[in-house]
Order: C-alpha cells, then structure tokens, then sequence
C-alpha cells in the first residue's frame, strides 16, 4: 500500500501523535469509551501518556481529505484561539489514519445537558441558557468572519457543543470543518451534517455555506430554549417537529408555550421569545434571507433589533 510523503514543517504549535498511542489511549477504541458519532467520524475518550485526557476523533473514510487539504486544515484549526471553540491538541495523519485530539471538557456535551433528562445532574436555569446560545454564536461569528481562510463547521448540532466548567460552551468536532477564501460563495462537497440539523440547500445539492451552519444554528437555538430535539416521534403527531411547531406557535403569538418546562416559569418570557423569533429567522428556506452570524449575535445580544416582518415560514427537510 502506497501513502504520500507528508511535509509537516508548517505545522509547529499542535503535537503529532502515533496510531499507537492514540489505540493505548482509548483502549483500543472501546465502544465504551465513546462520547460521539456523527458523519465525519466517531469520538473516543482517552487518557494521553501525559496523563491528559482527552477527546479523540477519528475521521471516518468519506471525511478524510487528500494529504494537503488536510495539513492546510489542521494548520488553520490549530492557530484558531477562541473563549468558545474547543483546543485542538494535536493529530495522527499515520498512514490512512486521520484523528483528531482535542481538551476534553468536564461537563461533556450540550446535547447530554439538555436532553439527558433525570441521567444529568446539571441544571441549565435561564441565564445560563442565554450564555450558552451567545457563546456558541459568538465562536461561529469568528469563525465565519474573523479566522482566514473562512471557516464553515459543517456540522452544528447540540452534541458538538461542549461544556467547560463553568458551563461556557466550546464548539468542537471540526471533522466535517470547511475552509474558505474570502471570494467563495460556497463549497460543494459530501455533506456529513446531521439530518434535522441539515440546511435544505445542503441536502438537495450538496452545497455548504456559511449560511448551512447558520440554518443549523437556529435550529439548535430553538432546542435550547425549548429543551426539546428538533425531531421527537415520541411526541403527537403535530408536536414532533420543533422548527414546525414553533412556526405554528410564533403564528399564533403563542410561542412562550415553546419555553422549556423545566424551567417552571423562572426566565425571561422578552428573551425568550426573542430568541425562538431568532431561530425562525435563521431557518429560513432561502439562504440569502438568513442574517450573518455578526448580526445574529448583535440581536442576541440586544445590540440590534430583529424586524418581526422579515421572519418568513422555515424549511423542513
């Protein structure tokens, strides 16, 4: 079997690491030690040699880029220093092995948080909801407009956010990851998004842009005000899909009644609904109607105004 020379000169402020030690490091890729799936890879937990532990992806096959996508990739991921994106700790690009290592964070993921249920301990009250959904908005808009080239994630969704801590949420798993030069609309490629969180334009024609992560994005603002997945068929038939439902409420000035329960009535009902009428605006059918990540955050913020008129119905694919 032949693999390509790889120069990694360029590549100086991320540590390289061995199938090996990463194979020790999870046990030998356990099932056990899993702490994520999605359809750029699988991500392991696993204790470093230092002692370290770790979050450890391993790009699946359709995900692995050639040998210079790639080192250009993890030269651009590991300069990127943001308060809400996860440290990217090193690499293996041994072989036809491309994983991923990343600081594991103490309160795992979002995802885990807000749907676990009675298995999770932690309780998200209000404010730290609010957090959450700027924090997140915040580390896409540097990555979106800040970091060069562009970054789109690829794959948004409340598994791939993380929890320090202090609860600060840390965007993670740049496996599906984009890079981007400042002229370019979008890329074409194999989307390895996750349906529900999906933009439509990237299910039927395959195309990533800024404008996918920002439809993903308000579809995870919407789960995270209303504690819900976007998809439940456990639920009656008009209440298992969330962007729907919440279109039906917002239509009916209704949409507190979207507000997670577990919060028994103690949060801001201004905010709140704010941030679901945010959610619809991000979800709209056509790209071009859904704001930039910079103005998402100004609106979170309360820095800018959101113009009901301009919400239309979103898309659901």
């Amino acid at each position: 079997m032949h693999f390509e020379i790889l120069d990694l000169s360029s590549i100086r402020n991320v540590n390289l690491y061995s199938y090996k030690e990463l194979r020790t490091a999870t046990e030998d890729f356990i099932r056990v030690n899993i702490i994520g799936q999605g359809g750029s890879g699988c991500v392991y937990k696993g204790r470093l040699k230092d002692g370290k532990i770790a979050a450890i992806k391993v790009l699946s096959v359709e995900s692995k880029q050639g040998v210079k996508e790639f080192l250009t990739w993890i030269k651009v991921i590991s300069e990127i220093e943001h308060e809400n994106l996860v440290e990217l700790y090193g690499c293996c690009v041994e072989g036809y092995h491309r994983i991923l290592v990343y600081n594991y964070l103490e309160n795992n993921s979002l995802a885990q948080t807000l749907f676990g249920g009675s298995q999770s301990n932690i309780y998200l009250n209000w404010q730290t909801r609010s957090k959450i959904c700027i924090g997140i908005a915040r580390g896409l808009a540097f990555l979106h407009e800040e970091v060069r080239p562009h970054v789109i994630h690829g794959d948004i969704k409340a598994s791939n956010i993380l929890l320090d801590k202090d609860l600060t949420p840390k965007i993670s798993d740049f496996g599906s990851v984009k890079l981007i030069s400042s002229n370019v609309i979008h890329v074409s490629t194999r989307v390895a998004g996750t349906i529900g969180y999906l933009a439509p334009e990237c299910v039927i024609s395959g195309q990533l842009t800024r404008k996918s992560d920002i439809y993903s994005f308000g579809v995870l603002l919407v789960e995270i005000v209303s504690g819900r997945r976007n998809i439940d068929i456990r639920l009656s038939i008009e209440e298992q899909y969330l962007l729907e439902r919440t279109w039906e409420l917002y239509e009916r000035q209704e949409l507190v009644g979207l507000v997670d329960t577990a919060l028994n009535g103690d949060f801001d009902v201004e905010e709140a609904c704010k941030f679901l009428k945010i959610g619809l605006l991000c979800t709209q059918d056509a790209p071009k109607l859904r704001p930039s990540m910079s103005t998402v955050v100004k609106m979170l913020t309360g820095k800018m105004d959101l113009d009901d008129n301009k919400i239309t119905k979103p898309v659901l694919i």
